[in-house]
């Protein structure tokens, strides 16, 4: 059992690797067996078809991105600092060497047309983010109007970042989702950095 676990620990940390930095449709099942380690045969047992993997691998990603964002927000003190934390967190991520936009958008992209699951994937993952924009807003006693407009400019400053290759999109962004805040409640913001 633990071999098995493992091996697919290894498997989905190639298919991370690899489908995020060249595309899904892009890499093989050869190329995720090379990069694993792990034999053509047993990535098979493991994940029968690719996109089983590719499922996986988004089920898992949107996991790990829910709880880095959510831990980064949470420290801080105020829900008005927490709401502006968020696109904080979006640039500490858009700075990473290997930021290539979202996973979601990029898979949604290539394989939405023809897997109603991959669809799906990337479906849950906008929502699951929308409803946290929206639970943080409630905490600031802001209209919930306040966080589809909030989520606009995550997902805005997301695609830019990853087309223009600069995570300063995520300040411009946190500045207008100040303003924002401003105009749906008062003064009692995070300073506008600039």
């Amino acid at each position: 059992m633990v071999d098995r676990e493992a091996a697919r620990e290894r498997v989905l940390d190639a298919a991370q690797e690899l489908f995020y930095s060249r595309g899904i449709q892009a890499v093989g099942m050869d190329a995720v067996r090379n990069a694993s380690g792990v034999s053509l045969k047993r990535l098979y047992q493991l994940f029968p078809s690719k996109e089983a993997l590719v499922l996986e691998f988004l089920q898992q990603r949107d996991s790990r991105w829910q709880r880095a964002l959510a831990d980064y927000v949470e420290a801080q003190p105020t829900p008005e600092e927490r709401i502006a934390a968020v696109f904080d967190w979006l640039h500490k991520w858009f700075c990473e060497p290997d930021y290539r936009g979202c996973a979601f958008i990029n898979s949604f992209g290539e394989l939405g047309a023809v897997s109603p699951e991959v669809a799906e994937q990337a479906q849950h993952h906008k929502r699951a983010f929308h409803d946290y924009l929206a639970r943080l807003v409630k905490a600031s006693g802001r209209p919930a109007k306040l966080a589809d407009q909030l989520a606009l400019l995550a997902e805005g400053a997301i695609t830019t970042a990853a087309i223009f290759g600069t995570p300063e999109i995520a300040h411009q962004a946190r500045d207008a989702a100040c303003l924002l805040m401003h105009t749906h409640l008062g003064p009692d913001l995070p300073e506008l950095r600039r």
